[in-house]
């Protein structure tokens, strides 16, 4: 068994290098939506900022939360969450575990790490911005492809597992969260027809599957036109799709049969696994808030009333991202004790 602080290297190295690639996806559905919305279309940019719980931070370093200030400060800024600083974290974990790790491992986050930090701020400009947020989404991939190809079925192999898919579940679920907020403010529609709305926001949500390179598995299996109920059952619930929530959850416990007193982490993922797979996806869309709390409804525009049952999927997703977290707390408990 490995030692705990070596774990804990090994885990916090693949959620920092996920959660990296998955900011470059999210920052992509963005980026994306500027060139397929009418022309002065704006966007919810403040929502990044809400999806990742830095509202905090960054109010005290940005007056206002306008495109290329979220950028930056999601791309660039040395702020603790930004790509640029995970991936830093990565590279010092890689570097402190590199006996355990193939050597190519550390050579492909030392490179990536070295190459994003020098074309940050390119990636700030909007007609750079897809290049270098596409680079970093497929180098990672390439890392782990390699992790998956070289290194031995061990306990350090099960604690990367754990850590990227982990670091999955949660940022699915956030990246589901961006295409549920107010993503679309200012589109000049009427507000009180809120089928107006749906051909934009089928846009979202394809830009949401590509962003996850969900696109073409979605239309192969969901075998249904592009539409927020589908998209969002797929990709919290889907077992055999690779980044969906459930099928990252599913990994944990797999993982979780091979390490030594996993039973109170095993327990916390069976729950929020539960809270996954059985959640009724269209009544939390259409519903939920509405058989709960009636009274909110009563006197509101059309318009409103669509913004209003949408936070039932909202307050939902919140709470799965809660009860992930609970599972990290007990991975921390159970093997991060610094014991030597």
């Amino acid at each position: 068994m490995l030692l705990s602080r070596v774990a804990e290297r090994v885990y916090w190295q693949a959620r920092y290098l996920e959660r990296a690639e998955n900011t470059a996806r999210l920052v992509s559905v963005f980026s994306a939506l500027l060139m397929d919305l009418p022309p002065g279309t704006k966007l919810g940019w403040e929502s990044l900022i809400q999806i990742t719980g830095n509202e905090k931070n960054f109010s005290e370093r940005f007056k206002l939360a306008k495109e290329r200030q979220v950028i930056r400060y999601l791309l660039a800024e040395r702020n603790g969450i930004s790509i640029i600083e995970m991936l830093a974290a990565a590279r010092e974990n890689a570097r402190t575990t590199r006996e355990i790790l193939p050597a190519e491992a550390f050579e492909l986050i030392n490179e990536l790490y070295f190459r994003t930090r020098d074309k940050a701020d390119a990636g700030v400009d909007r007609g750079k911005r897809y290049e270098f947020l596409a680079d970093i989404v497929t180098e990672c991939q390439q890392f782990w492809g390699l992790m998956a190809g070289t290194m031995i079925r061990d306990s350090a192999y099960s604690f990367v597992r754990m850590g990227r898919s982990l670091e999955r579940a949660d940022m699915t679920t956030r990246i589901v969260d961006a295409g549920s907020s107010n993503l679309l403010p200012d589109l000049e529609i009427e507000v009180d027809d809120p089928e107006s709305r749906e051909p934009y926001e089928n846009i979202l949500w394809m830009n949401i599957l590509l962003s996850q390179s969900a696109y073409q598995m979605y239309r192969q299996h969901v075998r249904e036109p592009v539409k927020a109920e589908e998209v969002v059952r797929f990709l919290l619930q889907s077992e055999e799709f690779p980044r969906a929530t459930s099928h990252n959850l599913t990994t944990v416990t797999k993982v979780l049969e091979k390490l030594p007193n996993s039973s109170r982490v095993k327990w916390q993922t069976d729950k929020v696994r539960r809270l996954v797979r059985e959640a009724d996806i269209n009544a939390l869309l259409n519903h939920g808030l509405l058989h709960f709390y009636p009274h909110l409804f009563l006197s509101r525009s059309a318009g409103d009333v669509e913004n209003l049952l949408r936070r039932g999927l909202l307050q939902y997703l919140d709470n799965v991202q809660k009860e992930i977290a609970k599972v990290h707390l007990r991975i921390a408990e159970t093997w991060f004790q610094h014991n030597t």
